[in-house]
């Protein structure tokens, strides 16, 4: 039986045993929920319960500080109330369960625990809580945890009855609870996320932390400032070097100033000026296609597409959001770590495959079947050479099907072909980037499109995937019957990974998305295996075009023929990871590195010793990113 002293402390160390059990259950469940890919042996399940409780104390601690300075300042006869006490106890509960159910779809969702997305969601309320809605049956929820509550609440009730009644002065609640305020000063002054790195196995690392801790730690380093955090070199080294890895046959450095990266490229062919329509789809993971192993046939018009296209089978994702996959195909540019570009201050009048192809005389659009706003993307995109066209320029007639995240994707590619038609008509030239919605969650499509119903679930994310890749088919089938079909480039790319729960910091394979370049007109379909990246899209649609121009992307065109070595860029919020090869070098905060050699069939990873020289490309392309973007070396040029 819980005995508990008389005192101002008293109910305080009852919240806290409520609040460490709560954050037990929940470690508890999540790590029942990592089971298929987290096998812990009794050394690592200590650490994880260990380091979790050492977690939940500091966050209490935070959480403290409003009941500190309620139990200081209010005096004994409304501090004793029981009414008072009931109800307060009655909405914590209530409110920690809420957190538990919370954390346990974020976790199924995205294999963590609250991160950087998380801090995302709660700026963007009302798509992110449509999205809820749709996705889950949020009214059944709150009224199975309200149903749960009750019972709770009568239990506790006896223990919140016991803990009330101490009679105390102002300077006795003083002496009691001023040291109890030092707690979380401490905190901050002394803690920080990684001291949760308890293994090399990021899930258990995730296990051991906690999710409201986690979710104001990233609400907070927002923006991570590469110099302060990340490993450097000398900045004319790093400069120096990412010039002679931009260099190529074909171009030339338009000054011999180290800091200046613009090139020209010259092609000695004619320039071609086809229209280009890059469509970035959502999570189109490439396990979803049967040349990556996809044995569930959910993507059929891909699959088709991929033997009539250059197809490109060793490209990755830039990162795990898509703001970073329209960074890197918009900019050709590798990550930064923090914030993507599309969202951070001075991303205006950067050097942009946008602005480039503007300034060719083409009508350069934008095209997004839900508002533009959400992540910044019409901002970041009316000032670096877009038009924008989102769900405010579509009439009601124009959107057949609609969720939290706008019309679907047939919705959008109608929308997209009368673009195109409008452009044709005016004799211009088109480039557009396309960014589709309906391969995310909530998954909900017209009914009747394909043999998987909208139903959510189990059966959410292969519908999603199967109703995108229909939505695929009929847009090139309405574009084959334009004017423009047989001068368009059609780029098909994801913007990132479908996610999912991982053994590894930066599980390789989590990131390996189609790349597809379809022309029949115009290319002869072939498989390119180079290792690549997001950032080498811009560069080569370019060269298939003949472009010369002056640039200052970090991308290459990949069908040169001089190129034998892969190369490619991977990102967390926080942690950098450059693949050359079957090796890997990720950068940390704290000026961490590590080393790995990967098997690309499965991803797998061991440790290896340093490798500086692999080291230094990476700080090449990273760092000097970072000193681009900071000194204003990445802005538009005038082209000629």
């Amino acid at each position: 039986m819980l005995r508990l002293t008389k005192n101002r402390l008293s109910p305080l160390f009852l919240l806290f045993l409520i609040f460490i059990a709560f954050s037990v259950v929940t470690r508890t469940v999540l790590l029942c929920e990592a089971l298929p890919v987290l096998k812990p042996n009794a050394f690592q399940l200590a650490k994880i319960y260990g380091c979790g409780f050492f977690f939940d104390c500091v966050t209490f601690s935070y959480i403290l500080i409003p009941f500190v300075i309620y139990a200081m300042f209010t005096p004994d006869r409304i501090f004793n109330c029981r009414p008072v006490a009931w109800v307060a106890c009655f909405i914590i509960t209530y409110a920690l369960q809420f957190d538990m159910v919370a954390e346990y779809l974020y976790f199924a969702e995205f294999g963590s625990r609250y991160s950087f997305t998380a801090v995302d969601y709660l700026v963007y309320a009302p798509e992110v809580i449509g999205n809820i809605r749709e996705s889950y049956p949020v009214n059944r929820i709150l009224l199975a945890i309200l149903l749960v509550n009750i019972p709770l609440f009568f239990f506790l009730k006896k223990y919140i009855d016991r803990s009330l009644g101490a009679l105390t002065t102002f300077r006795q609640r003083l002496k009691i609870l001023i040291p109890v305020v030092m707690l979380p000063v401490l905190s901050y002054l002394f803690m920080d996320l990684s001291f949760s790195a308890i293994s090399r196995d990021a899930c258990a690392d995730d296990l051991a932390e906690n999710g409201l801790y986690n979710l104001v730690a990233a609400y907070s380093c927002n923006d991570l400032d590469y110099e302060r955090f990340y490993s450097t070199r000398n900045k004319r080294v790093i400069l120096s070097r990412l010039r002679d890895m931009v260099k190529e046959p074909g171009n030339h450095f338009a000054s011999a100033d180290w800091r200046d990266l613009t090139r020209e490229i010259r092609n000695p062919a004619d320039e071609m000026k086809y229209n280009v329509i890059v469509v970035v789809e959502e999570s189109m993971s490439g396990e979803f296609l049967k040349a990556f192993g996809g044995r569930l046939g959910l993507t059929p018009n891909l699959d088709r597409l991929a033997d009539m296209s250059l197809f490109f089978t060793n490209l990755y994702a830039t990162g795990t959001r898509t703001v970073r996959g329209l960074e890197a195909v918009t900019l050709s540019r590798p990550p930064l770590p923090g914030a993507s570009l599309v969202r951070r201050p001075r991303n205006e009048n950067l050097f942009s495959w946008g602005s480039l192809m503007k300034s060719r005389g083409y009508d350069t659009k934008f095209i997004y079947a839900g508002l533009g706003y959400f992540d910044n993307m019409s901002y970041f995109f009316s000032r670096n050479g877009f038009d924008i066209v989102d769900k405010t320029g579509f009439s009601r007639e124009e959107i057949t099907f609609d969720n939290a995240w706008g019309a679907c994707d047939e919705d959008l590619f109608r929308k997209v072909v009368k673009e195109a038609n409008r452009s044709y008509a005016g004799g211009k030239p088109f480039f557009s980037i396309v960014m589709t919605t309906s391969n995310h969650r909530p998954f909900t499509y017209p009914d009747g499109k394909i043999d998987i119903p909208a139903a959510g679930g189990s059966a959410g994310r292969r519908g999603g995937v199967k109703y995108a890749d229909y939505a695929i088919g009929k847009f090139l089938e309405e574009a084959a019957g334009r004017p423009w079909f047989g001068r368009t480039l059609f780029v098909f790319v994801a913007d990132h990974c479908a996610g999912g729960a991982r053994r590894t910091a930066m599980p390789i394979k989590n990131y390996q998305i189609p790349m597809m370049i379809y022309a029949p007109c115009l290319i002869k379909p072939r498989k390119i295996d180079i290792q690549a990246s997001q950032i080498d899209i811009a560069p080569t649609v370019l060269g298939l075009m003949n472009f010369s121009y002056r640039t200052r992307f970090l991308g290459r065109d990949l069908l040169k023929t001089d190129i034998k070595d892969g190369r490619a860029f991977i990102s967390t919020f926080e942690r950098l990871g450059y693949l050359k090869g079957d090796k890997m070098v990720i950068l940390a905060p704290k000026k961490g590195v590590e080393y790995y050699r990967f098997d690309r069939r499965d991803g797998k990873t061991d440790e290896i010793k340093p490798d500086d020289g692999l080291l230094v490309d990476a700080l090449g392309y990273y760092q000097g990113a970072d000193i681009l973007y900071k000194n204003g070396l990445d802005g538009k040029l005038q082209d000629h």
